[in-house]
């Protein structure tokens, strides 16, 4: 046999191996056309834009890309296509049942993993592709995430700060109840923590196990039986220990604060965020202004605490505390959106049902921002409290591909994203009901 036939065999070997190689990049990559676009980076809507995905990323959005002749592609010509949302304030691990005592007595952790994925299901299907969640019992966050990144379930990218870390008797420690009732398990995975070595060590307890963010309680709370709802819970010196080991491990703390004093606090001790941040005075606003914290405020919330709390049997001292709550809140809100403070999109779902996040839209526009500053503050801005600004939060060339779509336009009606109809997370269409 000559040579040019042994040549011949040899480019047809390697064309056999390159050449489901090629087919198969081929096949990972979609050309998404948008009608409208909504560009959180710039605040501006642009018009026939083409984003171009290749697996799990993008790679290329501009008016200008032609589309080759047999590719993939997603027409949402008819539609709004904005970044998948964020919520910087969640509790995916539970919501509320029926009765508000076997939530707290006759529910263990594993009631609780079981149905977690459920509402992560829920949420990614509202168009929440990412979220912040903060606070759960004995780590089931982090095996959500985990399964949530490993495919193994649908829901939203997830960072975790995992136990709740507050001071013995404050709102995160169980209180009003026997001394008999107390934590079975490890005294570091109650979160409970005092002192500048206590609250030290129970920060780098959370890191050990998976915490990606330091939650900590600075304030009293409503849905807790303390008598106080904004009274400090740390000391100064508390609170500037958990800041500070928490950014020795290249970490961000927020602060769960609704009285005055405490969120001043915790804004001296350099959190990223106040969570809440239901009273706030003149001086509260100027600070937070001036170190650059975030305002993550859950202002729907107080409309189904009330409505339906009290059908559950929950305490009445709760439920009126929640009535001198909400109402300051929203106020506290509006005078910080005036104020120039940063604002972080942020619900406490779980608090209320999942998969209502947006809901609280509506009363971020009713209370001060405008919708295009209501979305930046659930895409661009939440990116960049959560440290992920390179990843998501806007349709950009090399972040993930994550994305919905919605009928009307948001910015006349921002009600409309009550109901997102379609929803990309990570180049994977999860939900598609406007091209059925």
């Amino acid at each position: 046999m000559n040579k040019n036939y042994f040549k011949s065999i040899g480019v047809a070997l390697m064309l056999f191996c390159v050449m489901p190689g090629f087919a198969q990049q081929a096949d990972s990559v979609k050309y998404i056309k948008a009608g409208k676009f909504i560009d959180t980076d710039k605040g501006k809507v642009l018009t026939n834009q083409v984003i171009v995905v290749d697996h799990d990323t993008i790679k290329a959005v501009g008016g200008n890309i032609s589309i080759p002749a047999g590719a993939k592609v997603i027409d949402l010509s008819d539609a709004t296509v904005m970044p998948g949302l964020i919520d910087c304030h969640t509790h995916l691990t539970s919501q509320p049942g029926e009765n508000y005592y076997d939530d707290i007595f006759r529910k263990t952790p594993i009631d609780l993993a079981i149905v977690a994925p459920v509402y992560a299901k829920r949420t990614l299907m509202a168009g929440f592709t990412a979220c912040r969640d903060v606070g759960a019992p004995a780590f089931i966050d982090i095996a959500l995430r985990n399964a949530i990144n490993n495919g193994d379930v649908p829901g939203p990218r997830m960072l975790c700060a995992t136990l709740f870390i507050g001071s013995t008797g404050s709102h995160g420690d169980l209180n009003g109840f026997s001394p008999y009732l107390d934590w079975i398990g490890p005294k570091e995975m109650s979160g409970v923590a005092n002192g500048v070595d206590g609250v030290r060590k129970q920060v780098r307890y959370n890191i050990k196990y998976g915490a990606g963010v330091i939650k900590f309680g600075a304030s009293a709370g409503v849905l807790s039986e303390e008598e106080s709802v904004g009274a400090p819970q740390y000391t100064q010196e508390e609170m500037n220990a958990i800041v500070d080991e928490a950014h020795l491990w290249g970490l961000k703390a927020c602060a769960h604060a609704h009285g005055n004093l405490a969120i001043k606090m915790a804004v001296k001790a350099g959190v990223a965020s106040i969570e809440h941040g239901s009273f706030l005075d003149d001086e509260a606003i100027a600070l937070m202004k001036q170190h650059g914290t975030y305002l993550v405020a859950d202002i729907y919330n107080d409309d189904y605490i009330l409505s339906d709390y009290a059908k559950h049997g929950t305490p009445d001292k709760i439920i009126n505390k929640e009535k001198l709550v909400g109402k300051t809140q929203r106020l506290s809100f509006e005078r910080a959106v005036k104020g120039g403070v940063k604002i972080a999109f942020g619900t406490d779902a779980g608090v209320y049902p999942h998969g209502w996040n947006a809901k609280q839209f509506k009363y971020m526009v009713k209370f001060g921002l405008t919708p295009m500053q209501a979305i930046q503050a659930a895409t661009s801005s939440a990116a960049d409290l959560l440290g992920w600004q390179a990843k998501v939060g806007s349709i950009t060339a090399g972040k993930y591909a994550d994305l919905i779509a919605v009928k009307a336009d948001p910015l006349a009606d921002i009600t409309t994203l009550e109901n997102v109809p379609f929803v990309m997370k990570g180049g994977e269409v999860y939900k598609d009901e406007l091209r059925k």
